[in-house]
């Protein structure tokens, strides 16, 4: 199925293929209509979360949040002309409830939703209804009764007026990107909730500032939230493994790089403050 939606096969064309806002990954879109049936068709992720566990490794499942995975659909062929994919969230939920119980039942305590279409200004669909969406769905997610901790992520941009949403919503930690984004204001709900923030640069090779990177965290406690985080701004996909693996480069282009390993070491030393101090 995975290599048919990608590739085709004989009349049926593949999905259309366009960037995953702006990296240079790519997705295969999504296409949904009224007809739409959804249901959860594999357990990978659990699979994969129990190997892990197995293998004696915490891990925090990442999946793709629902207002995304819609707003990030088109309508199908057989839609009726300005069919939105967003109206069929109510539909799609209880998937999502499904697949938190069951990796809840696996022994997961926290589950990390990705909804960086929170933060695009270039689909069609507005912010607002974006920001009504995510709160709905949150609402039925974080009611849940058996599943993880939630954690929010909302990458590549501002959250802007869309914070005071998730800090309303029944979920325990919000993540910010702090580099492409300021600091948001204060919102009612923080109180006991983790902030996480993005200070680190997911979506370059450069080494960051640690100390201006240390001053936005303390202005982010200073929203009042029960707890901060320090992370990474996005996923480490956007970079490569490990400068040390790189023997051939100039010494002194190597002291400007951070690759994967080095940014997290760059997390660590965050996190470290943050428990003992500057």
């Amino acid at each position: 199925a995975y290599f048919t939606v990608a590739r085709g096969e004989g009349e049926r064309a593949p999905l259309e293929m366009t960037k995953w806002f702006d990296s240079n990954y790519h997705y295969l879109v999504p296409e949904i209509g009224p007809e739409t049936v959804f249901s959860l068709s594999s357990d990978r992720l659990v699979r994969e979360f129990a190997e892990g566990a197995a293998a004696g490794f915490t891990t925090r499942p990442v999946i793709v949040g629902p207002v995304t995975l819609l707003a990030l659909s088109k309508a199908s062929d057989d839609a009726p002309e300005g069919f939105d994919p967003l109206s069929r969230l109510d539909d799609l939920l209880p998937v999502y409830v499904e697949l938190l119980a069951r990796l809840k039942d696996a022994g997961a305590e926290w589950v990390q939703l990705d909804e960086p279409a929170l933060v695009s200004e270039s689909l069609p669909a507005s912010i607002a209804a974006l920001s009504d969406a995510a709160g709905r769905a949150l609402a039925v997610l974080g009611g849940a009764t058996a599943r993880p901790s939630i954690l929010v992520a909302a990458p590549y941009a501002d959250l802007g007026e869309v914070f005071p949403v998730l800090a309303a919503a029944p979920i325990e930690a919000i993540a910010v990107d702090l580099v492409r984004g300021g600091v948001p204001a204060a919102a009612a709900g923080l109180e006991g909730k983790t902030l996480v923030g993005g200070v680190v640069d997911g979506h370059n090779i450069w080494r960051g500032d640690l100390a201006s990177a240390f001053d936005t965290l303390e202005a982010l406690r200073a929203l009042g939230a029960a707890g901060v985080s320090a992370s990474t701004s996005t996923s480490l996909l956007h970079v490569p493994h490990d400068v040390s693996d790189e023997t051939k480069l100039d010494a002194r282009l190597v002291s400007w790089l951070a690759f994967a390993d080095q940014k997290v070491e760059q997390v660590v030393a965050l996190a470290r403050g943050l428990a003992e101090g500057r």
